[in-house]
Formats: C-alpha cells, structure tokens, sequence
C-alpha cells in the first residue's frame, strides 16, 4: 500500500511539473505571439532563414520517439524486456538525430553571422532581431530539454535493463515517457510558429 501511495505522489509531482514547463513555455508563446503583431512583415522576413524541411524532420523524428517511449511502457508491462530496452534506445536515437540536425541549423546560422550579439544581427530591424532572439531562446530552451529528458531516459534503460523497472514497478518509466511526450508537444507549437508562419 505505500508503494502505491508512492506512485500516486511520483505521478502527481510529474504533472505539476509538466504544469509549470507549460506555463513557461505559454508565456514565452505568449511574448511571441504579442511581438509578431507588432512586427509582422520583419518576422515575415527573418522566418525565411529557417529551413522549414530541417524543422519538419526534426517533427517527424520527435514524433516517431514519443510513438516509441510509449510502446516501451507498453512493452515493460507486458513483461517484454528486450523490447522494452530496444524501443528505450531507439527514443533516445532519435533524440540524437534531433540534436544532430539542430547543431547543423545553428551551425549554418552562425555561419552566415547571425547568432546573438553579431554584427550582422544588430543591424536588422527591431523586429528581425526580436524574432532570432526569440527563435535562439526558445529553441535552445527546448534543446536543453531533450539533453534532460535523454539523461532521464537513459537512467530508465539501465533500471529496465537491471529489473528494477518491471510490470509491477514502472512509474519511473511512465513518468519518463510524460516528459518526452512534453518535449514532443512543444516542438509541434514552436515547429509552425517559427517555420510556417512566414
């Protein structure tokens, strides 16, 4: 019985949490949503230096990772071990491939000069500067989110892999799972946002 009250307390002080990052990241949706009415045509212009078909990428490889931490609950309570594990490792592949492709995107823009406090940035119009300041905080801000969610997904493995994760005990796993899913859920906002509202 206290194991299960434990599970309860564990499950609920996820969702607070995940409550709190939604309230962080509404606010910083908020902040561009009020900037980009103000700024219109100098969004417009600054959204075309993305790469829509890098963002998409990163969509669909988010996607296919939130798809596969959940098959991996879905494993474990099924008493499925091994796949619990190789489903565990494809989601945090995948969350590589994302880090992968977003080093490349800011690569290529800091490439070109425009990253925070370059001599290029500080000559474009308020609202450009605005929209990269925007577009470096809140993705770097989730990018530093993936890096948290892979260390918790990687302690998951290890515990899966040891048994201490099993049918019987896998909240760490669930709550692991809610986290990535959060991770998905404000990609999918910020992807149209930054990419297709041109």
């Amino acid at each position: 019985m206290e194991e299960h009250r434990d599970d309860i307390g564990s499950r609920m002080g996820m969702w607070i949490f995940i409550f709190t990052e939604l309230l962080l990241f509404g606010g910083l949706f908020l902040v561009y949503a009020i900037y980009r009415a103000d700024y219109s045509a100098e969004f417009h212009t600054a959204a075309h230096e993305l790469n829509a078909f890098i963002g998409a990428l990163n969509t669909v490889i988010l996607l296919v990772s939130s798809a596969t931490v959940a098959m991996a609950i879905t494993a474990v309570q099924k008493e499925n071990k091994k796949l619990a594990l190789i489903l565990v490792a494809i989601t945090l592949l995948m969350a590589l491939f994302f880090l992968v492709n977003k080093y490349f995107e800011w690569g290529h823009k800091i490439h070109l000069g425009i990253y925070p406090g370059s001599e290029l940035l500080t000559k474009l119009e308020r609202g450009e500067l605005l929209f990269f300041g925007l577009y470096y905080f809140m993705t770097g801000l989730h990018g530093f989110h993936i890096v948290v969610g892979m260390i918790l997904l990687t302690v998951v493995f290890f515990k899966i892999k040891s048994g201490a994760i099993n049918a019987g005990s896998f909240v760490l796993l669930e709550n692991g799972g809610l986290y990535w899913h959060l991770v998905d859920l404000i990609w999918i906002f910020l992807f149209p946002l930054l990419y297709l509202l041109t």
